[in-house]
């Protein structure tokens, strides 16, 4: 009995270390190896707002699907609903008072201030991409929590731009 259980404890670790067998999901239907490391790749080399030459009409349906659930289940109904009847959200800056973040799908944040209160950069727009494909609206979920509750990493990464454009990983 001890030994097979240690056979199966190391057959466990290797598929671990190394990333499981192509027959390990097959009781579910799930082929384990379809895990996605998206941080393992770069991604410099995809046209904007597509996620690769291996997604069909179907993949990037069922990725919008999901965004959407994940995006309407971080918000909360209600602010769910102000996006939809808006078309945006704001976020009052925590740092930088007088200052507002306005968060679209799949845009650029717009940054408004209250009259009297200077920007912080030349420009009123601010870029931040994902790092690697991502649907719009779980990309916009994520902008949102960052706005929201870690705005430093906002001030950090974003680059101010003189125009408003769709984001260019996002599809």
């Amino acid at each position: 009995m001890l030994p097979s259980l240690a056979a199966n404890l190391s057959g466990w670790w290797q598929r671990l270390r190394h990333g499981f067998s192509a027959g390990a999901g097959s009781a579910t239907g799930h082929d384990m190896n379809a895990i996605e490391r998206p941080w393992r790749r770069r991604w410099d080399h995809l046209p904007k707002r597509s996620a690769g030459a291996g997604m069909t009409r179907a993949d990037y349906r069922v990725a919008r699907e999901r965004a959407r659930e994940v995006a309407r289940a971080t918000l909360g109904d209600e602010l769910w609903q102000t996006l939809q009847r808006q078309g945006y959200l704001d976020v009052p800056s925590h740092l930088r008072p007088g200052l507002t973040y306005r968060l679209r799908v799949g845009r650029r944040i717009e940054v408004l201030r209250e009259p009297g209160v200077r920007l912080p950069w030349a420009y009123r727009w601010l870029c931040i991409n994902p790092a690697y494909p991502l649907p719009e609206e779980e990309f916009f979920a994520q902008l949102y929590l960052y706005a929201r509750d870690r705005e430093d990493i906002i001030l950090q990464v974003a680059a101010p731009q003189p125009w408003d454009q769709a984001l260019g990983r996002t599809f």
